[in-house]
């Protein structure tokens, strides 16, 4: 008997699989933005809107698709981006995820708001690992957390800085999507048609956020997980607060959330190792411009040097082909991972990986160029064809 995983061939498929296994009120979190979801929609029609000018007659017989990232080889331009709530979608769901990026030989980022311990990862995962960390108002907290991180020998620290309230996420609005979850009667009567994952769901109990346990919810509790994220978040945070993190954590870190090419400069002159391009997935300011195109003004405004990473969008290898080509060090992806991973744990996180791995690397032997680097190098973004930023 077959698999549905089996059939799956594109992260659509992937989607759509997932669609069809969770209950709407899951789907819906995981695939859902901020208000009226221009954003998230911006994100992926940016990367359609850039075409690709493939170069011929040089030699691509032997593609190699390593890249270097925060001055370590990686197998491919991509890493997996934070994600809170994935046990949501199916238990070990961090873990499967986790593991693929590993056997894969990618970095996977692991969420403050994570339904997994950062312990656990650490013990079962053999692989480059960074940790999210968002900018919390009990500074004592966040001092403990960073040593936890540490102590689990973490190899980056991601400061997520694009959050100084939760978006607010309509869908969920109307869902009511908590964690704990705090079931509705609808809730019951849409998971009684989807039995399996209601099944996993009884077995494992309801998600917790792991890594904040012991942070004390306050005003937070039983709000929407966007909204209770949001009463922790310190909306003060500065650029000195971040100077001190970084003293502070006295490793390899990067700031994420990053869009507006001033600030860029101002983190590059912090001794930040990378800035990640971002505008999280279209789920926190509704109208915000696409990732492709913030990354595309950074880089402009920074030049060669900064170490660029961009999520939002990703959907095909190609778009990690066209996000290196632009400027990108590395492109992150979350949902298409989560899709897989809720359809068939460790074999379909490890399938959302390889799709995206194999398209990549039959889009840069297509585009002539036989490494990342000829990337970079080659010019094979069309000048031609209208796209939302100019060249």
């Amino acid at each position: 008997m077959t698999h549905p995983l089996d059939h799956a061939l594109s992260i659509a498929d992937l989607r759509e699989l997932a669609r069809r296994a969770l209950p709407r009120f899951v789907f819906e979190f995981i695939d859902g933005g901020a208000e009226d979801e221009i954003t998230l929609a911006a994100n992926r029609a940016a990367f359609e809107r850039v075409a690709l000018v493939p170069r011929v007659l040089n030699d691509v017989s032997a593609p190699d698709l390593s890249a270097s990232i925060l001055g370590i080889r990686s197998n491919a331009p991509l890493l997996i981006a934070p994600m809170g709530s994935c046990t949501l979608a199916r238990p070990g769901a961090d873990l499967s995820i986790a593991k693929a990026a590993a056997a894969r030989g990618i970095p996977y980022v692991q969420s403050t708001m994570s339904t997994t311990a950062l312990e656990t990862i650490a013990r079962n995962v053999d692989g480059r690992l960074w940790f999210q960390l968002y900018t919390l108002k009990d500074r004592d907290f966040m001092r403990k957390l960073i040593g936890r991180v540490r102590g689990a020998d973490f190899e980056a620290l991601v400061v997520t800085v694009d959050l100084a309230v939760g978006g607010k996420r309509e869908r969920d609005l109307r869902n009511g999507i908590a964690i704990p979850l705090k079931p509705r009667l609808s809730h019951v009567l849409d998971a009684l048609r989807h039995p399996s994952w209601t099944m996993r769901y009884a077995r494992h109990g309801s998600p917790q956020f792991e890594n904040v346990r012991d942070l004390d919810p306050g005003e937070g509790a039983g709000l929407t997980i966007a909204h209770k994220v949001g009463t922790m978040l310190d909306a003060a945070f500065s650029f000195d607060d971040l100077a001190r993190l970084r003293d502070q954590w006295g490793r390899r870190i990067v700031v994420k959330g990053v869009q507006h090419p001033a600030d860029a400069a101002r983190l590059a002159s912090l001794g930040i190792d990378a800035l990640w391009i971002s505008n999280h997935g279209g789920r926190q300011l509704d109208g915000a411009q696409s990732s492709l195109e913030s990354l595309h003004a950074v880089r402009r405004a920074l030049g060669s040097g900064a170490e660029l990473i961009i999520d939002s969008g990703v959907r095909r290898g190609v778009d990690i082909v066209k996000a290196v080509a632009l400027g990108a060090q590395a492109a992150a992806i979350g949902r298409p991972a989560l899709f897989g991973a809720a359809v068939g744990g460790d074999e379909g996180a490890l399938r959302a990986v390889d799709i995206l791995l194999d398209e990549a690397k039959r889009a840069m032997v297509l585009c002539g160029t036989p490494n990342v680097d000829a990337i970079r190098a080659s010019d094979v973004i069309a000048r031609s064809r209208p796209i939302a930023f100019e060249t």
